[in-house]
């Protein structure tokens, strides 16, 4: 008996450990899968950059020593103290930047979301029911049944247990990629959380002087008006005297409605960059906000260096977004791609059940089950081409956007830069434009006082000197305007503070 025992027990183990040693080839080929993905490898699309970069780049008020842009803080780039307030109300009253700032917390949350699906989800869970039946046995307590036993049955059961819903298994990556795209949809976000907040500190700094623009142009042409005013009033008693003509008279008038129509014009132009300003900060200006200052031409950081076009790629937000973008799209590929493949969901329970609430937890009380599925779409391949044709196309689309994004930004820049130096040119022009003209008043006023020339002749010299202040102001301020340009094109106006410059050369980090 003994010896076919033993024959008994050789031929079992060998069976015994094959069995074992398929269950770990098995764990092991789901294991390989639950670590792959059909996500393409992503390659980054070659960037057409415009070759009249580095020309543009060499306009004047460049210091290669000078902190990049993208590094300069919004507080040391307005220098106003009026504007730095201005600026700090818009980025916590404005509503547009706080739609940007609530849909990074959104696609945060549905990252969150979609990173769980991977974790199997466990429930506890517990239940207690008392039923009553009907006794079949007993025909439902008819005459025929035997009277000792009962019509109606009632029974009770109580359970606690550990459950499994519906875990799939991602064998082929298609949880992970959705994770993935979750997860560069939410970089996305935070890249266009970065846009707005520069796009609005530059459209405050942009307004603000806009207000200041409007107001001292109103100065200039109320001056006009008073000098219209009295060239009228003094051609009007020449007419009476018979000194002048009708049509003098006539050419007065014209001048002194042409003055007042600019006031007019000016006082609208005020009024509405107010408005403008009310609408970017996101309630009405406060009373104690610094008073403000007189025309300053270095009320906004002029050393801004272009910098190089790599650094263009890796600091605007609005070119980082439409990658991150791409890179979402490209993993929508890898799910579209596992759609293909079967899915494998398990679902399972453990636990212990019992007729009593006393012998809930007894020995022998336990109860398990274990649900494993699998569902392979075959007669539905047809539409997972055709979604993975979709999803194909928006990739496409996306790196077509991320294409657009980086040309729009290089035009933006170069335009910049070359407004930048015709601003410059035109702006030293009209400096000594408005010296001459400022001259022959002098001149002027000094014949007048000699008897020599006319009143007429000084209102009139008056005038001119006045359309060339106007016009000094203007260009002032579209230097402004410029360099406020320039800022934002390059990434400027993320931080409030600079960071340091690095004894080495100019910092290019995050």
């Amino acid at each position: 008996m003994s010896k076919y025992r033993g024959i008994v027990l050789q031929s079992v183990l060998p069976i015994r450990l094959r069995a074992s040693a398929v269950k770990i080839t098995l764990a092991g080929c789901l294991l390989a899968l639950a670590g792959c993905t059909l996500m393409p490898t992503y390659h980054r699309p070659t960037a057409v950059i415009s070759t009249n970069w580095a020309a543009a780049s060499q306009a004047p008020g460049v210091s290669s020593n000078a902190l990049p842009a993208a590094d300069i803080g919004w507080h040391d780039f307005f220098r106003d103290p009026r504007l730095q307030a201005l600026v700090e109300l818009a980025l916590t009253n404005n509503p547009d930047l706080r739609v940007a700032v609530l849909n990074v917390e959104q696609t945060r949350a549905l990252y969150k979301v979609q990173r769980n699906a991977l974790i199997p989800t466990v429930d506890i869970n517990a239940s207690g029911s008392r039923q009553r039946v009907l006794n079949v046995y007993t025909g439902g307590g008819s005459n025929n049944a035997p009277s000792t036993m009962p019509s109606a049955l009632t029974y009770d059961e109580y359970s606690v247990g550990l459950g499994v819903a519906s875990y799939e298994l991602d064998l082929f990556g298609q949880v992970r990629s959705l994770k993935k795209q979750a997860l560069e949809t939410y970089f996305a976000n935070v890249e266009a959380r970065k846009s707005a907040q520069i796009a609005l500190v530059a459209q405050v700094g942009t307004a603000y002087l806009t207000e200041r623009e409007a107001a001292e142009q109103l100065a200039v042409a109320e001056d006009s008006l008073k000098a219209a005013q009295q060239a009228y009033d003094l051609t009007k008693r020449s007419y009476e005297g018979r000194v002048l003509s009708e049509l003098d008279l006539d050419n007065a008038n014209v001048q002194l409605q042409t003055a007042r129509a600019a006031v007019a014009g000016y006082e609208q132009q005020l009024a509405l960059a107010q408005d403008n300003l009310v609408l970017l900060v996101g309630r009405p200006l406060p009373n104690d906000l610094p008073p403000p200052q007189p025309m300053d031409p270095q009320v906004c950081l002029s050393d801004l260096p272009a910098g190089l076009p790599s650094d263009l790629l890796e600091r605007r937000p609005d070119i980082l977004a439409a990658e991150h973008q791409l890179k979402a799209a490209n993993a929508n590929i890898g799910a579209a791609r596992a759609a293909f493949f079967p899915t494998v969901t398990l679902t399972g329970s453990g636990g212990t059940a019992s007729t009593t609430l006393e012998s809930l937890f007894a020995p022998g009380s336990q109860t398990w089950a274990f649900s494993p599925q699998l569902v392979w779409p075959i007669f539905a391949a047809g539409t997972a081409w055709n979604q993975l044709k979709a999803v194909k196309a928006a990739e496409r689309i996306q790196a077509a956007d991320y294409q657009s994004a980086i040309q729009t930004a290089f035009r933006e820049v170069a335009d910049a830069l070359a407004t930048r130096a015709a601003v410059e040119t035109q702006l030293a022009a009209n400096q000594t434009l408005v010296q001459a003209d400022q001259r022959s008043y002098d001149l002027t006023q000094a014949r007048f006082q000699h008897g020599v020339a006319s009143m007429l002749t000084v209102l009139a010299a008056e005038q001119t000197v006045d359309g060339a202040r106007q016009n000094l102001i203007q260009l002032r301020y579209s230097r402004l305007f410029n360099l406020i340009n320039i800022y934002q094109d390059l990434g400027g106006g993320w931080r409030e503070d600079s960071l340091p410059l690095p004894e080495n050369g100019p910092s290019n980090g995050d």
